[in-house]
């Protein structure tokens, strides 16, 4: 109960910076981090802060190599490494895919209802049909468009939300 009240609290500071600056701070993530660590040594012994190290370590590792690939910043690393910190591995591990799926969903709304949305479509259709026809037409991606982001922190905490509340994927 600790942990949950904690990683709410956690979760909707995180949610406004990123969404109001677009970052996830340390000065939130770190004494949060040293708190669960502390409080799972407390409340679980050894075996719960191995459990609560692991799920750090299965948090950094699923969001690292898209930051290394420059698609997510460090503060999304870290904010689902603080995830699996206070809750375990399993629980970090259903975060992850309700975290993808939430992810996809607002980039698709993101791609709708920003503006070019439906230009972009319709050209993307003559490609294919060009494409069908034999004919050689390059695919256009403007830099821009592929420059274009979003607060990534909003789908982490409404991944762990979903878990907070919903079915485990994995168990």
């Amino acid at each position: 109960m600790v942990f949950n009240m904690v990683l709410i609290i956690v979760l909707i500071i995180c949610v406004v910076t990123d969404i109001r600056k677009r970052l996830i701070y340390n000065k939130v993530i770190f004494p949060a981090l040293i708190l669960s660590l502390i409080l799972h040594l407390i409340l679980n012994g050894w075996s719960g802060l191995a459990a609560s190290l692991l799920g750090f370590l299965i948090g950094i590792g699923i969001l690292l190599i898209p930051y290394f690939m420059g698609g997510i910043g460090a503060g999304d690393v870290k904010l689902l490494a603080l995830i699996g910190a206070l809750k375990g591995p399993l629980f970090v591990l259903n975060t992850s895919i309700y975290m993808a799926l939430l992810g996809g969903v607002i980039a698709i709304c993101i791609l709708i209802f920003n503006g070019g949305a439906f230009s972009r479509l319709k050209y993307y259709f003559h490609w294919l049909y060009a494409k069908k026809s034999g004919l050689t037409v390059p695919l256009a991606m403007t830099k821009d468009s592929l420059k274009s982001t979003y607060p990534y922190g909003v789908a982490i905490a409404g991944g762990a939300i979903l878990s907070i509340v919903g079915k485990a994927w994995i168990s």
